[in-house]
């Protein structure tokens, strides 16, 4: 056992000697071949560095070669520019010295002009005094006697020469007055329809028809007292017709049956509250009229309260012809005439749109609607030229401006066209007018209409205040006074309506 451990001893340090030999061999080796290999790489980039540092050098030459030829091209350039400002200062002091010469000279020549002036002066003041000597007349009396020679001898030739050019004058401004007249018309030349005192409603079925005159009529009645319209249902098949004098009340009737047709509930209860909807949206469309109006002619930065005034001139006549397209037509004219006689164009087109603004409120309020329309202006801030414009077109107020002759100019334009107006439509409307006036004079009258073409008006007085008895004496007197006042053909029924009306909650 103990050879065996000896020999394996003896084998082990036998073979970790001969792995430790081994070791050292090929580490000897490796080392070897690394100092071959980096000896070739610094070989390998001595050789690329001499070439890069030759590369380099033949750049630096170029590269200096270059620079030294630009150095020297501009060194060239510097040297021109150099020589051309040199003559440029030479040119320049030979100009100097030649303009100080003839300045120089000038001074003398100016001398001389003066001691020539100063002796013309003195020998005409000799001559002068000399003349006045001789003719025993001052300068002055000589001139004076001069020109009335002069005058008396030539007076006939100027009288004649002025009658002539004042006749050329004349001639010419009136036929350049008319081309501006006549082009303005071409430009605006439109047709404007006269308002009709009917409108014809198309509704979806005959059966509708019932509907709307309700039990006993009592829809088409609680219909007309809301309104102030007459409806007409007859035998025309898929039409309604709804008659008024008012326009407003016309189409707030029309917008209101349209609505009662479309929700097809048709009582007493919601007639009234559909005709308030429909109150209210004709409020709209006389804002949104009076905004179109004003864009459409260029008229800007108006009062809001302006606007909804002049959109109430589109429910307006004058002899059948629609206020606020006539004012609108009016505007477009007045601002063509401005602009070929230089005025202000936009002081004559606000001036000629909001010329007739007093009508919107003639009724309400008292005076002529040229003045109620100067109270609402000068309300609202407009402009004191604008006001100027509108006053005067009907010759209430001087022409203070251009542009107040420009508005009055075409305001006779627009009128007077062949057919924009009809004065017999007027007459009769303003007849309905005065009938409803005389009947809401009465005490008591909450409301009146005027129906069937004038023949008939339908008064309604407050049953709280009024009896029986007194509607009957109010209809007579109604009746009287239409008879003193008014002049009309044929008869007029007067029809004095007393309805008593409870009201309770239930809450």
């Amino acid at each position: 056992m103990l050879l065996q451990l000896i020999v394996g001893v003896a084998a082990a340090v036998i073979g970790a000697v001969i792995g430790y030999v081994g070791r050292i061999f090929i580490s000897l080796s490796k080392r070897n071949s690394i100092e071959l290999e980096t000896k070739r790489l610094l070989s390998n980039a001595q050789e690329e560095a001499k070439k890069i540092s030759a590369e380099a050098e033949k750049k630096s030459i170029d590269t200096l070669r270059e620079v030294r030829s630009e150095i020297k091209e501009k060194e060239e350039n510097l040297k021109k520019t150099e020589e051309r400002l040199v003559k440029k200062e030479e040119t320049l002091d030979r100009r100097q010295n030649d303009i100080d010469t003839e300045v120089e000279n000038i001074k003398v020549k100016i001398n001389e002009i003066k001691t020539i002036q100063e002796k013309v002066q003195a020998i005409k003041q000799e001559k002068v005094a000399e003349l006045e000597r001789v003719s025993a007349m001052s300068r002055d009396e000589a001139k004076n006697q001069l020109l009335t020679e002069v005058e008396q001898n030539s007076q006939e030739d100027l009288l004649v020469r002025m009658q002539k050019l004042e006749n050329q004058s004349e001639e010419k401004i009136e036929r350049r007055a008319q081309e501006i007249i006549a082009t303005a018309i071409q430009r605006i030349s439109s047709t404007i329809p006269a308002e009709i005192m009917s409108t014809t409603l198309a509704i979806p079925g005959d059966e509708i028809k019932g509907k709307i005159i309700g039990k006993e009529g009592r829809n088409i009645k609680a219909f007309e007292r809301a309104t102030g319209v007459e409806v007409i249902v007859d035998d025309t098949p898929g039409t309604i017709t709804i008659s008024s004098f008012n326009p407003i009340r016309r189409h707030t009737a029309v917008m209101a049956l349209e609505y009662l047709i479309a929700d097809g509930r048709i009582q007493p209860a919601k007639i009234e509250e559909v005709v308030e909807k429909a109150k209210s949206e004709i409020n709209k469309t006389i804002k949104e009229k009076g905004e179109q109006a004003a864009y459409e002619c260029g008229v800007f930065n108006l009062d809001p309260r302006i606007i909804a005034i002049l959109g109430r001139l589109y429910f307006r006549t004058s002899y059948g012809q629609n206020v606020l397209q006539h004012s609108v037509e009016m505007s477009h004219v007045a601002g063509m005439i401005a602009e070929e006689l230089g005025a202000d164009v936009a002081v004559a087109k606000a001036g000629a749109l909001l010329h007739d603004i007093g009508k919107a409120l003639d009724h309400e309020v008292q005076g002529t609607h040229v003045e109620i329309g100067r109270r609402i202006l000068q309300k609202f801030g407009v402009q004191e030229s604008v006001i100027k414009a509108m006053q005067a077109h009907h010759g209430e107020y001087p022409f203070e401006t251009v542009e107040s002759i420009i508005v009055q100019v075409a305001d006779a334009i627009s009128g007077s066209r062949p057919g924009a107006r009809r004065d017999t439509m007027e007459n009769y409307l303003k007849r309905l007018e005065e009938l409803e006036s005389i009947a809401t004079t009465m005490k008591g009258v909450e409301k009146a209409y005027a129906l069937q073409a004038g023949r008939e008006i339908r008064v309604f007085v407050t049953p709280t205040e009024i009896s029986d008895i007194e509607a009957r004496k109010i209809a007579r007197d109604i009746a009287l006074q239409i008879e003193k006042e008014l002049k009309y053909p044929g008869e007029i029924k007067v029809v004095v309506i007393r309805e008593s009306r409870i009201i309770e909650f239930a809450r």
